[in-house]
């Protein structure tokens, strides 16, 4: 087979964004798109951080009690609507089923935009008593929905895989400990296993989940200056157990209304993934969640081979006892275009053996995120590898929290808003008023929306930045995705 001399990314990061992240996710394999217009193939390079992602938090909810469940993709007309703000929310976005087979149907169904309503009629027969909440349950699974802007995979798709949490509670406070322990949770997820920083925080009224109480989210910078909010978790107090009828008999033996949350993560982290670790080259793939950490690769001469492949796959062989490992033994590609290939999808560490190695009893180990190259002897490789990829690990977190850091700004002025928004962008501290009139206005003058008010120090002292009213809080600012 001929070596595809077009196969890596042919633009840089820095000079065109959007094409560098369309290349990277065709090019190393990600997702692509299909013939139905605005859905995408997860293939099976993007799918396994899927799966790590999944084993993460699948661990986490069922430490805390939580099990997981399944409902109907397919949702009555009639159950959408019962909640006011949640229908006028999502029926712009709902895809309607109105046939089975030849036959209209009664009742159009909406495909699942988000599975509040088709689960809670049935939390409404089977909770009746105290002695049945709290009730912890989660969902993996796809929703749909109607997407009228450019596809942009993982990030922008009519379907897309995620996790939804639905909880029932007697107490408001309850309720209010489950939002915030599952905002931490994926707080960890995207520190711990993407090396990704994140801000927690709270959002307006105008940004809130339609038909919640309160909303929570956790959002990211991206390297292009605009944010992402990487994950919600809502307090929807007790507007979905008026209206579906979740009622329980407490303690008292006085009959209460429930209280909810509901919260998700779904494969836009994925995207999130691709921009903040993402070069010229490639993925890079934080090694938690590599599914292959390491790739050996024998350095072929014609007349040291075979000794050089022995070696190498025993070298893989003994790596395989602690990490995994993937021995490139192709003999039809040159080392130079597995490099680069191995380099595109983002396989934490390279290690190569050529015959000059063997004489010197040592391996080049080659890092996918710095290219800093180490000799290192045979017999102390297992161990380097193992603490280069936990070293790797800390250090792209480091470094996106540097990023982070680097782009985000405290202004005083709305001129110095307004400057920062036309040049650097990146996320922006100022004070608010609380007027959802001056929430608008600084969109409609900037293009930045206000992301979150932060749990910690979000608290307002001083004048607002647009209209110089009395501030009441301190919040974050930033062109979004």
């Amino acid at each position: 087979m001929a070596e595809d001399q077009t196969a890596g990314i042919t633009v840089k990061k820095d000079d065109d964004f959007g094409e560098w992240y369309n290349q990277l996710v065709l090019k190393a394999e990600l997702a692509d798109f299909t013939a139905i217009k605005g859905f995408m193939a997860i293939r099976p390079n993007g799918y396994s951080i899927w799966e790590k992602i999944q084993a993460y938090l699948d661990a986490r909810f069922k430490e805390t009690g939580h099990r997981n469940s399944y409902f109907p993709a397919l949702i009555p007309e009639k159950f959408l609507t019962k909640e006011a703000q949640h229908i006028e929310g999502f029926a712009p976005e709902a895809f309607w089923v109105t046939q089975e087979g030849e036959n209209d149907l009664e009742e159009r169904l909406a495909l699942r935009p988000t599975s509040e309503t088709i689960m809670y009629d049935s939390y409404s027969k089977w909770i009746k008593s105290w002695r049945d909440l709290p009730l912890l349950l989660n969902v993996w699974c796809s929703v749909f929905r109607y997407e009228t802007k450019t596809t942009k995979l993982f990030l922008r798709t009519r379907e897309f895989l995620w996790q939804e949490g639905h909880t029932v509670h007697a107490t408001r406070e309850e309720a209010d400990v489950e939002v915030r322990q599952q905002l931490d949770t994926y707080k960890d997820l995207c520190e711990t296993l993407l090396a990704i920083p994140v801000i927690q925080g709270l959002k307006t009224d105008r940004e809130r989940f339609a038909g919640a109480l309160t909303t929570t989210s956790i959002e990211a910078i991206m390297p292009d200056g605009k944010a992402l909010q990487m994950g919600t978790s809502h307090n929807l107090g007790q507007n979905f157990s008026k209206a579906f009828g979740i009622k329980f008999i407490d303690k008292d033996e006085k009959e209460k209304f429930a209280w909810q949350t509901s919260w998700g993560v779904s494969t836009r982290l994925i995207g999130a993934l691709i921009m903040v670790h993402g070069d010229d080259k490639g993925l890079v793939l934080p090694p938690k969640l590599a599914e292959t950490k390491a790739v050996v690769v024998p350095i072929l001469f014609e007349d040291s081979k075979k000794k050089v492949l022995a070696a190498s796959r025993k070298i893989a062989e003994k790596l395989s006892k602690d990490i995994a490992v993937h021995f490139d033994d192709r003999e039809n590609y040159s080392a130079g275009w597995k490099f680069n290939e191995w380099e595109l999808v983002g396989i934490p560490l390279r290690i190569e053996l050529g015959p000059k190695d063997i004489e010197k009893k040592q391996a080049v180990v080659v890092r996918r995120d710095t290219g800093t190259k180490s000799f290192v002897k045979l017999s102390e490789l297992n161990k380097f590898a193992s603490a280069e990829l936990e070293k790797m690990q800390k250090d792209m977190l480091s470094s996106a929290r540097k990023f982070l850091k680097d782009n985000t700004h405290e202004v005083k002025s709305y001129n110095e808003f307004k400057k920062l928004m036309g040049s650097s962008r990146g996320f922006i501290i100022a004070q608010w008023c609380g007027s959802e009139d001056c929430e608008i206005k600084i969109q409609e003058e900037t293009t930045a929306t206000l992301r979150c008010i932060p749990l910690n120090k979000g608290k307002g002292s001083g004048k607002c930045v647009r209209c110089s009213k009395k501030s009441q809080h301190r919040a974050y600012f930033a062109k979004s995705y």
